[in-house]
């Protein structure tokens, strides 16, 4: 399964169901560039487990400001639709298959 953009209308929807992975992130980040290719390899490693959706903030402020996302990037795990937890800033793949096993 790829990784899957999502707006502020599609948003609730694609974290509704099962265990997913909201990357709140913006084009100009840095950060958020380099822990875009991490996220690739966990959604080829572990989409049996997780989804993985992305969030533009600077096209998204309204979902944005919901989450209360300061800082970017920001990651929210999501289970069924519920916030379980959140990790701010570059992470290295290791971090992010721990908070995910830790939920899975």
């Amino acid at each position: 399964m790829a990784i899957e953009n999502v707006t502020d209308q599609s948003f609730a929807e694609a974290t509704s169901e099962g265990l997913v992975l909201a990357d709140f992130w913006a084009p100009w980040c840095g950060p958020c560039k380099m822990i875009a290719p991490v996220l690739e390899e966990i959604d080829g490693e572990m989409s049996d487990k997780v989804k993985i959706v992305k969030l533009d903030v600077d096209e998204n402020q309204e979902t944005a400001s919901k989450f209360g996302v300061m800082s970017i990037p920001t990651l929210l795990l999501f289970k069924d639709g519920e916030v379980v937890d959140q990790v701010i800033g570059f992470q290295p793949k290791e971090a992010l298959t721990n908070l995910i096993n830790k939920h899975a």
